[in-house]
């Protein structure tokens, strides 16, 4: 059997709202621009949005993918050459809270195709629930997403508490995002890195920070990616910078990726 070379992440907010979806969807461009094969799974199970972000109607979805007969290949949807997309739907309630089975179903079917790609990215639903929590735990690496404010705060150190407290998980990272500054950025993480050594004895680690850009907003109102809509974007290359760090981490740890699943608990 090949030794794995897919890096799985999962991509996760404590609350909704912080741009976690763009970040996402935007990072998988920065990689594909730099020849790097990426998968992104749709997880936000209740409300699904890469779909609109992209302007696109896909024909099947991963409802559709727990019928037997379907495979991931059938549900699979190319957005750029080496970057692909496979798309969640809202509002299935067995697909809100996956129960084992389901999962089961689910990462078996994309393990079968997991292994072509350096990077498998889950964009998970905001908040604690079981089935974020799980899918978290399944990764990996978690990257969480956090803005300047309060309560975003608040919110992903009570995901980071939970995923460490009930499953041991103590690593992390961190990117800051709507940030005015490298200043409120380093502010920012600064503040939540402090709770976790402090309350919970782990260290996170800073991925980096994503300017506030009023060329994202326009880039989602026309249903086209930042990085194809505005390239040279402040945001655009704040992104490319968090791509290369990611890239440099699946480097640096081939050797120990490589004897780890894609995904904890489904072999590849």
């Amino acid at each position: 059997m090949n030794k794995n070379k897919t890096l799985s992440l999962a991509i996760m907010s404590g609350k909704g709202g912080v741009g976690k979806t763009n970040i996402v969807l935007n990072l998988g461009y920065a990689l594909q621009q730099a020849e790097a094969k990426s998968i992104l799974m749709d997880c936000d199970l209740g409300l699904a949005n890469l779909d609109v972000l992209l302007g696109i109607s896909p024909e099947k979805n991963l409802h559709d993918l727990l019928q037997t007969g379907v495979a991931a290949e059938d549900v699979l949807v190319s957005i750029e050459p080496g970057f692909d997309m496979l798309p969640a739907t809202s509002g299935v309630p067995e697909l809100v809270e996956m129960d084992e089975d389901i999962q089961d179903i689910l990462f078996k079917k994309l393990i079968t195709i997991a292994g072509q790609y350096d990077y498998l990215m889950l964009d998970l639903g905001a908040g604690i629930s079981p089935t974020v929590l799980s899918l978290a735990a399944l990764s990996q690496l978690r990257v969480v997403v956090v803005t300047p404010e309060p309560t975003s705060l608040t919110d992903s150190y009570a995901v980071i508490k939970v995923l460490t407290t009930q499953y041991g998980i103590k690593d992390y990272l961190v990117v800051v995002n709507q940030a005015l500054s490298a200043q409120e950025a380093n502010q920012t993480f600064d503040r939540l890195s402090a709770a976790c050594k402090n309350f919970l004895n782990i260290e996170l680690r800073n991925l980096g920070f994503v300017h506030q850009d009023s060329t994202l907003v326009e880039s989602v109102r026309r249903q086209t990616p930042l990085m194809k809509y505005a390239p040279k974007a402040t945001a655009s290359k704040d992104i490319r910078a968090l791509a290369r760090k990611i890239m440099r981490y699946r480097e640096d740890n081939i050797e120990r990726i490589a004897g780890r699943p894609i995904l904890k608990n489904f072999p590849s």
